[in-house]
C-alpha cells in the first residue's frame, strides 16, 4: 500500500504541469500579453512538438542509467527540481512594454519546462513495469495514481485561476506560477521517497540505437493502437481545458464560472477512480476504456448548450466528462506496462524506457495540439485578443469557443474508438507471457 501511494505521489507533479499551462497559457498570451491567437497556439505548441522528438531519447537514457537507486529514481528527483525553478520562471517575466520580448520569454521558458518534464515524466511512467509483473496489480498502482492525479488537477486546476483572480494582473500569473512550482517539487520529492522500496528490473536494456528500438516498438499492433487511441483523446482533453477559461468568461459570462467549471470535469475521477477500476477487473480494461470514453463523448456534446441552456446544465454536462475522464485515465495507464511487459518477457530485453518515452512523447503532443487545436478555432471565429482580457467579443468568436469545447472534442473521442476496437491484449494473454 505504502508503495502504492508512494508511486502514486508522482502524479502530484506531472497533474500540476499537465493541468495548469494547458488550463493558463493560451488566456495568459491572448489575453495578458495581447499576444494574437494564432501566435499563441504556436508558443504553446512548439514546446511540446520538441517532447515528441526528446521523450524517447529521455527513456532511451533512463534505459542505460546505472545508478544504485535503479535507473529511473535519480530521474524523478534532478528532473523534478529542474521542473519546478523553470514553471516558476515560465510566468515571471518582466513586463518591458515588448510584446515581442514577452512572447519570446513564454517561448523560451517553456521549452526549458518541456525538457525538464520530458526527463521527469518518461522514468515515472516506465516505472509501474518495473515494480510488478501482476497484470491485477498494475491496475491498482494505475488506480492510486489516477486517483492523485485527480485530487492534483483538482487542486491546481482550481487554485491557479483563483490565485490569479485574488492578486490581479500579470503578478496574478507570477504568484500563481510559485505556487504551482511549489506543487511540482513536493510531488516529485515525494514520488523519490516513496518508491525508494520499490523493485529494481533486473531485464537489461535492448540492444541497438534508439532508431532500432523505436522500429521494434512501431512494429508491436497492441501498443499502437492503444498509442494512437489515447493520443486522439489527449488532443481532445486538451482542447477543453484550453478552452475553460474562454467558456467561463466569454459564454456563460458568469463570475467564477472558470473554477466550477474545472471542478465539474475533473471532481468525479476522486469519487469514481476506484469504481472504474473495479469495474475493469469485472469487464476487462479495454471494454473499461470504451465505457468510459463514450461516457466522456457525451458529456463533451451536451456542453453544445452552453449560451442557450441555464448554466446548471453546461456544469452537469461538463461532470458527465469528467465521469468519463476518470476512466480514460485509469485504463490507459494500466494497459501500457502490459503491452510494455510482454514485449519485455517475449524478447528478454527491456525497451520499457522508450515504450513510455513514444506513449509520453504522443500524450504530450496530443495535450500539446489541443490549445494549438482550439486556438485556430478562435482565430477563425476572429477572436480578438488584448492585454486587458475585457474585450467584448463578435458572435463569431462565442460560437467558435462553444463548438472548440464541446462538438469538436466529442467528435475526437468518438473517433479514436476507431484504433482502440483493435487492440486485443486481455489479462490471460499477459499472465501466460509473465508466467
Amino acid at each position: 500500500m505504502s508503495l502504492r501511494i508512494g508511486y502514486g505521489a508522482g502524479s502530484v507533479a506531472t497533474g500540476a504541469f499537465g493541468t495548469v499551462p494547458g488550463l493558463m497559457l493560451l488566456p495568459y498570451l491572448t489575453d495578458t500579453l495581447a499576444v494574437p491567437a494564432l501566435l499563441a497556439g504556436a508558443i504553446v505548441l512548439l514546446p511540446k512538438a520538441w517532447d515528441v522528438v526528446l521523450n524517447p531519447v529521455a527513456g532511451r537514457i533512463s534505459d542505460r542509467t546505472v545508478d544504485p537507486r535503479g535507473p529511473r529514481r535519480p530521474w524523478l528527483l534532478r528532473a523534478g527540481l529542474a521542473l519546478g525553478v523553470c514553471f516558476a520562471v515560465l510566468f515571471a517575466g518582466p513586463d518591458l512594454g515588448s510584446r515581442a520580448f514577452d512572447a519570446a520569454w513564454v517561448l523560451v521558458a517553456f521549452l526549458a519546462c518541456a525538457t525538464a518534464y520530458a526527463f521527469f515524466q518518461v522514468p515515472y511512467v516506465a516505472m509501474p513495469a518495473e515494480i510488478t509483473d501482476s497484470y491485477a496489480e498494475r491496475t491498482r498502482l494505475m488506480t492510486w495514481r489516477v486517483a492523485i492525479l485527480a485530487f492534483t488537477i483538482l487542486l491546481a486546476g482550481a487554485s491557479a485561476p483563483a490565485i490569479r483572480d485574488a492578486v490581479g494582473g500579470r503578478d496574478g500569473y507570477r504568484v500563481m506560477g510559485l505556487v504551482m512550482a511549489a506543487i511540482i517539487v513536493t510531488g516529485a520529492l515525494l514520488a523519490y521517497r516513496g518508491t525508494r522500496g520499490a523493485r529494481i528490473g533486473e531485464v537489461a536494456p535492448g540492444p541497438g540505437s534508439l532508431r532500432d528500438q523505436l522500429r521494434l516498438v512501431a512494429a508491436a499492433r497492441d501498443f499502437r493502437l492503444l498509442l494512437v487511441t489515447f493520443v486522439v483523446q489527449a488532443l481532445a482533453t486538451g482542447c477543453m481545458l484550453a478552452g475553460v477559461d474562454y467558456l467561463a468568461g466569454d459564454v456563460l459570462e458568469r463570475d467564477g464560472a472558470s473554477t466550477i467549471l474545472f471542478v465539474c470535469f475533473v471532481g468525479p475521477a476522486l469519487l469514481l477512480t476506484p469504481a472504474w477500476a473495479a469495474l475493469g477487473q469485472r469487464i476487462g480494461k479495454k471494454r473499461g476504456y470504451l465505457a468510459s470514453s463514450l461516457v466522456l463523448a457525451t458529456g463533451a456534446a451536451l456542453a453544445v448548450l452552453a449560451g442557450h441552456a441555464p448554466s446548471a446544465v453546461v456544469f452537469a454536462a461538463v461532470g458527465l466528462v469528467g465521469v468519463g475522464y476518470a476512466g480514460v485515465q485509469v485504463f490507459p495507464m494500466a494497459m501500457l506496462p502490459d503491452a510494455a511487459a510482454v514485449d519485455a518477457r517475449r524478447t528478454g530485453s527491456s525497451r520499457v524506457g522508450v515504450y513510455t518515452g513514444v506513449w509520453t512523447a504522443g500524450e504530450t503532443l496530443g495535450l500539446a495540439l489541443g490549445p494549438g487545436l482550439f486556438a485556430v478555432v478562435l482565430a477563425l471565429g476572429s477572436y480578438r485578443s488584448s492585454d486587458s482580457g475585457d474585450v467584448v467579443q463578435p458572435d463569431s468568436a462565442v460560437t467558435a469557443i462553444t463548438l472548440g469545447f464541446s462538438v469538436l472534442p466529442a467528435v475526437l473521442v468518438l473517433a479514436s474508438l476507431w484504433w482502440l476496437r483493435g487492440y486485443a491484449l486481455d489479462e490471460r494473454e499477459v499472465d501466460l507471457v509473465d508466467a
